[in-house]
């Protein structure tokens, strides 16, 4: 597919329909999360591929907030054989299978297993998980990794 901007993410399987953001990373170069205030939305990595195109295509999101339960807040049930719908400016829906959910510690968390390229068009969704404290935030990211099946 040509890139085109998403505009909207699902999941089905989890009641899951929100809009979406570009993203940047930030001085540190980590990729930046939505804003805090405004938890049901979700992150893309715009410097990445757009969602359809062949690579690895990022999306982000919140587990929770001090408000409470955030977009991705039940990602960690997700399961293979799951679907991800990313609506996209140009009126068409990538539609992705999730093949794998994995939980990684953050101290040890495997960049290119992540972030790294593709031939075909992939999906990587994250959001925090494992323990929570107020010190150091959550220990773990939840990765959902998906791969393209269908257009609509």
């Amino acid at each position: 597919m040509p890139a085109s901007r998403p505009t909207t993410f699902g999941v089905p399987a989890l009641g899951i329909r929100a809009p979406v953001i570009g993203l940047r990373l930030d001085d540190h170069r980590q990729l930046s999360t939505p804003p805090v205030d405004r938890p049901k939305l979700v992150g893309w990595y715009q410097a990445g591929p757009t969602p359809g195109e062949p690579g690895t295509a990022i999306a982000v999101g919140h587990r929770d907030t001090r408000t409470g339960p955030a977009v991705f807040a039940a990602l960690a049930e997700v399961k293979p054989g799951n679907h991800v719908e990313v609506g996209r400016a140009d009126g068409r829906t990538a539609v992705y299978t999730v093949d794998r959910v994995r939980v990684f510690d953050k101290t040890g968390f495997p960049d290119k297993e992540v972030y790294g390229p593709s031939k075909r068009a992939e999906l990587r969704v994250i959001t925090c998980g494992g323990l929570f404290t107020r010190r150091a935030g959550y220990t773990s990211n939840v990765v959902v990794f998906a791969h393209l099946t269908a257009v609509r």
